[in-house]
């Protein structure tokens, strides 16, 4: 008889883990603000399931992690002295609400600065458009200058002036060609002397080598200005005409980094007690349908907070002290996790995370297969890059075609130089010449 029902028991075990699994892939696909209208679905088909919205997620007595969520109730300050939830709420609103303050899209707020004062005629008006159809979402010029000169029958040298006025348009860097310039732009915002101008243009230029000019005078002043720079520069657009909520927030606490949820946009999850018989087949289903709901929403918190632990253990240097993002592949968090690569991939889609630095989508913080027949990311092509030229004779730089053949020997992958270009240019790395005249500069000091 005991074995019959441990047997039994274990039986009911594995289907729950089952149905819960079921529900949570879909919860885990969906964006903090879809989840409700997907669990309002769930709720109308189940009776004894209501739906509180946009209020802290309440888990039920039946679940055997209650321990560790109560412990997660209060947390600790820089000095051990515990401080109650309901006053981190007040900072965490603010975060939502400046990350959901951008209404307008992108593109809405780039017309509206085609104007009369930067592009007199109809003709500059004319090329500022097609500039403007060429800005990705994330606020870089990804078009080809020549054939929107081609387009608007001009040379290629004007329509790139016109371009260039887009310096002066907000948000600062938009419809720069790479990093590089769009950094330069957004300097323009500050009010410098020449001095430090130079000196954090240089840093920009130099990203990968900034400790060469440390000794410089007005070196802190310049790096604490680079660390202000945004990047993307449409950062808080993101998304066209869309509200982004972010799934995950990073906060700075003293010297620690905390990773929350958030919490507030989760709806709160009610199971009404029944009136009739408990035990009738009907009713025990449904109340078995709602528990196993509410365990798929917790499940789906749990795994996107682990997801983001581990990108700020493994980018802690992104967070703490502004450098790059660091090589991480999908593959490093499945195997943590215990899930396969397009598990996480669905867990990170169309998610986004908050931070000091701004608003970045999850996937930005991964390595992207360069095709689907090969496993070599790009970040491993631009790490591979970079430390060719770290290396190279400083009297005959690397070319970019140069660069080339020495990636697709290295990788054996098939790529055009002009891919490499802009990897180059999105790392920052001036041309060979350039890089051969700041040598010669570095030489002379």
């Amino acid at each position: 008889m005991s074995l019959r029902r441990r047997v039994g028991g274990e039986a009911r075990s594995t289907y729950r883990i089952s149905a819960t699994m079921r529900n949570w892939l879909p919860l885990l696909q969906c964006s903090v603000t879809d989840l409700e209208s997907r669990l309002r679905t769930e709720a109308e088909a189940n009776p004894f399931l209501q739906i509180a919205p946009n209020q802290e997620i309440s888990y039920d007595e039946h679940d055997p992690d209650n321990d560790d969520r109560i412990e997660d109730e209060d947390f600790l300050d820089s000095d051990d002295n515990y401080y109650k939830k309901e006053e981190r709420k007040h900072s965490l609103s603010e975060v939502i609400e400046a990350t959901t303050l951008y209404q307008k899209s992108l593109y809405d707020a780039l017309f509206e600065q085609v104007t009369d004062h930067l592009f007199p005629t109809p003709q500059s008006k004319a090329i500022a458009l097609s500039i403007i159809d060429a800005i990705d979402e994330e606020g870089f010029f990804e078009g080809d200058i020549e054939s929107i000169a081609k387009k608007n029958r001009v040379s290629a040298e004007f329509a790139e002036k016109i371009r260039l006025r887009f310096e002066q348009f907000s948000p600062s860097g938009v419809g720069a060609k790479d990093i590089s310039e769009c950094f330069v732009w957004q300097l323009r915002e500050y009010d410098l002397d020449d001095k430090i101008y130079q000196l954090t243009k240089t840093l920009i230029y130099n990203r990968n080598n900034l400790a060469a000019f440390c000794k410089e005078e007005g070196f802190s002043e310049a790096l604490t200005l680079f660390k202000r720079l945004r990047n993307p520069p449409a950062i808080e657009f993101l998304e066209d005409s869309a509200q982004v909520i972010p799934d995950i927030f990073v906060f700075t606490n003293g010297d620690e980094l905390e990773v929350e949820l958030n919490d507030p946009y989760y709806p709160k999850l009610i199971i009404e007690t029944p009136n009739g018989d408990k035990k009738e087949e009907f009713v025990r289903a449904k109340l078995k349908e709602a528990r196993d709901l509410i365990d798929a929403v917790d499940m789906r918190r749990k795994t996107l907070k682990k997801i983001g632990l581990m990108i700020v253990d493994r980018q802690y240097d992104f967070f703490k002290s502004g450098a790059d993002i660091a090589p991480m592949k999908l593959a490093d968090i499945s195997e943590d996790l215990g899930r396969n690569c397009s598990t996480i991939s669905r867990a990170i889609s169309g998610k986004y995370l908050a931070c000091d630095r701004g608003v970045f989508a999850l996937k930005s913080f991964f390595s992207i297969a360069i095709d689907d027949a090969n496993e070599t990311s790009t970040r491993a092509i631009k790490d591979y890059l970079t430390k060719l030229i770290k290396d190279e004779p400083r009297q005959k730089p690397l070319s970019d075609q140069k660069l080339l053949r020495l990636i697709e020997s290295k990788f054996a992958v098939k790529m055009v130089r002009r891919t490499i270009t802009k990897y180059r240019e999105q790392l920052a790395i001036a041309t060979s010449g350039e890089r051969k005249r700041l040598y010669l500069i570095n030489e002379r000091r």
